[in-house]
């Protein structure tokens, strides 16, 4: 990539595919952005760069890519594909831009230590990286390879799109307390939908929204 691009989207700004990092001062954080890149279309993680979008470039950019890939290598599961391009700024800094391919093997998942076998999995909105819930988790396993799906629109459907026509959004709990259904019930009802195209999730950090298809 030229470094007319990488302005380009420097200038941009953070958002869905962008995010910036002066150094990487926290591995087991920032991989949190890869994993969201992964799980969620890919994206470009520049370190060098400033929250205000100042190219400032890093002094060691050997060490802090060591440091980075590293964390990549151990603290990513399944394994995540990147690119990396290394761009001098002059003779002392550089600036890292690191290309996440979206997945194959969704959902990706970060470790905080490299024996723990249980990670979190992230999915980027906007320009933060949120932890995925267990119902994001199943639609983005479902549509490494996904087939036709189809409900059947009894009573609790009804409920449903009647709710939905004066509401924009509804949660799983919401939709559990209006139909009478446990919580799994309720939230494979929803995700059936989900993957049915009929309803749309929006990832949030409390609870998950989801919306009619238009």
């Amino acid at each position: 990539m030229e470094m007319r691009e990488i302005k380009r989207l420097i200038f941009g700004g953070e958002n869905e595919h962008v995010e910036f990092k002066r150094k990487i001062n926290h591995p087991e954080k920032v991989i949190r952005e890869v994993v969201a890149f992964a799980n969620t279309g890919g994206g470009h993680l520049f370190v060098g760069v400033d929250d205000d979008k100042s190219i400032v470039g890093c002094k060691f950019a050997d060490e802090e890519d060591f440091i980075l890939q590293k964390a990549i290598r151990e603290l990513c599961r399944p394994r995540i594909e990147f690119d990396l391009t290394v761009l001098p700024l002059s003779e002392k800094r550089s600036l890292l831009h690191y290309y996440i391919h979206p997945g194959p093997k969704k959902p990706y998942y970060a470790f905080e230590k490299k024996h723990h076998r249980y990670g979190k999995a992230f999915v980027r909105v906007k320009d933060r990286s949120i932890q995925a819930s267990s119902e994001i988790r199943k639609i983005l396993k479902f549509n490494n390879s996904p087939t036709d799906v189809h409900f059947q629109y009894g009573e609790n459907e009804k409920i449903l799109f009647q709710y939905l026509h004066d509401n924009d959004t509804i949660t799983v709990n919401q939709f559990r307390e209006m139909s009478g259904l446990d919580y799994r019930a309720a939230s494979s009802t929803l995700v059936q939908m989900v993957l049915a195209n009929t309803l749309k999730i929006i990832p949030r950090e409390k609870e998950d929204w989801y919306m009619a298809v238009e």
